[in-house]
């Protein structure tokens, strides 16, 4: 299977050079944003790291994207907290990459990841030379963690869940199996995850909470305010659908949005592309009662006439829930449901699809009656009517919810203590 694997990363390798060739600088959808991010990458990381300042310890934070950069933003916080260090984080999605590309408090080196070939990941790591390296949630790239265990630097996963019908237990998961090695120590979210990676032969495992109630709950209590938004909603109850991945999940929206004339709606589509837009403003309902925030970001006071306000710009939606009544959290028709803990630290009731096998939060949402699985239009609107006019419940939830974020925050100090063991002279 490594020749395999290895083949088929080459392969990539060069169709992506290719591909770059053949771009036109106005090529703006997310694979062409991702390839015009790989080009010139290693040589990019060898300039800039060459002068980082090697007094310090270096960690590398990998994360797949923006959503699993909850995980690690409350970790790199702390982590910076504890001592001078550098904290390069990397990204393989332009969803997060370019969330972060203007600014990004806390990072002292951003880039993407390179794909995961042999030449690579040893040209990675001879550029960063980290003292740690991090990864968030279930990225398992066998090169990378190859190199590293090659030259004994100390790995980390976080925020793992370790399904017994995962790669791992396939005919064909020996490369993954084998890449475990290569984890000084994994934090997963629950038993199970331990009993699995035990049967696999791995015991350095921690039980441990998830970073990303800590990070959540420190965007809500951040201050916080857009003129836009607060203009659109002008204190009126809003239903708020977050990350739209996918047509299951603007069927849904759009009967809703049919279905309550009355009630306004935010929509924050998970990738911002001209062509996903235009189909946001498909499905929200006629041209005049719809705008796209870009539009009223110099008319801020437009934003009162519509109806429907389509979110065309990333990272605000972590923000922007403090704004809502109701939500839906979208990806819940394929195995990458988005965060459902953003929405909740606001107290919200959150709906989402029902692919949430690969997360543990959304089931204990369901059971807290704070969240709901939804199937069909016809549920999503039978669930929002329920809860509609119904302030008693609404205020039920809303102290279940604060509840259950309290009862989970506080995992990242335990996580930080066991990466950086022994990182500085001092420790």
């Amino acid at each position: 299977m490594n020749i395999i694997y290895n083949a088929s990363t080459n392969l990539m390798q060069g169709f992506l050079r290719l591909y770059g060739k053949c771009l036109s600088r106005r090529a703006h959808r997310k694979f062409s944003r991702f390839v015009k991010g790989q080009q010139g990458l290693i040589e990019k990381i060898r300039t800039d790291m060459a002068s980082a300042d090697r007094s310090r310890p270096t960690v590398w934070f990998h994360c797949a994207s923006l959503g699993e950069y909850g995980v690690a933003r409350p970790l790199i916080a702390a982590v910076k907290a504890k001592g001078p260090v550098n904290v390069v984080l990397t990204f393989f999605s332009p969803s997060g990459y370019e969330a972060l590309a203007q600014r990004h408090p806390d990072i002292d080196y951003l880039y993407y990841l390179p794909l995961d070939t042999r030449r690579n990941a040893n040209a990675f790591l001879d550029a960063v030379r980290p003292d740690r390296a991090v990864f968030m949630i279930s990225e398992y790239w066998p090169n990378y963690l190859r190199a590293l265990k090659f030259r004994a630097i100390p790995t980390f996963l976080v925020s793992a869940i370790i399904r017994d019908n995962s790669q791992f237990f396939k005919w064909y998961g020996k490369t993954y199996r084998n890449a475990l090695s290569a984890f000084h120590h994994i934090f997963v979210l629950n038993e199970a995850s331990r009993f699995n990676l035990n049967m696999l032969g791995y015991d350095e495992v921690t039980v441990s909470g998830d970073a990303l109630f800590d990070n959540a709950s420190l965007v809500a209590a951040t201050p916080w305010h857009d003129e836009v938004i607060a203009r659109f909603t002008e204190g009126r109850p809003t239903f708020i659908a977050g990350s739209i991945s996918d047509l299951n999940d603007e069927r849904l929206i759009q009967r809703l949005i049919e279905e309550n004339p009355d009630t306004p709606f935010i929509l924050v589509p998970h990738d911002v592309d001209p062509a996903h837009i235009e189909r946001m403003r498909r499905i929200a309902g006629p041209a005049e009662s719809v705008a796209c925030y870009s539009e009223l970001t110099l008319l801020p006071e437009a934003a009162s006439r519509a109806r429907v306000l389509i979110i065309d710009c990333i990272g605000k939606l972590a923000y922007l829930y403090r704004y809502g009544t109701w939500a839906y959290v979208g990806g819940g028709f394929t195995p990458l449901l988005h965060s459902v803990i953003e929405a909740t630290v606001y107290g919200l009731p959150v709906s989402f699809g029902p692919r949430i096998e690969r997360k543990v939060t959304p089931t204990q949402l369901v059971d807290l009656g704070i969240g709901a699985i939804v199937t069909t239009p016809e549920g999503l609107c039978r669930w929002f009517e329920s809860l509609k006019s119904n302030p008693v419940a609404l205020a039920e939830i809303k102290e279940r919810a604060a509840g259950f974020v309290a009862r989970n925050e506080g995992a990242t100090q335990s996580i930080v203590n066991k990466i950086t063991s022994g990182l500085w002279a001092n420790d």
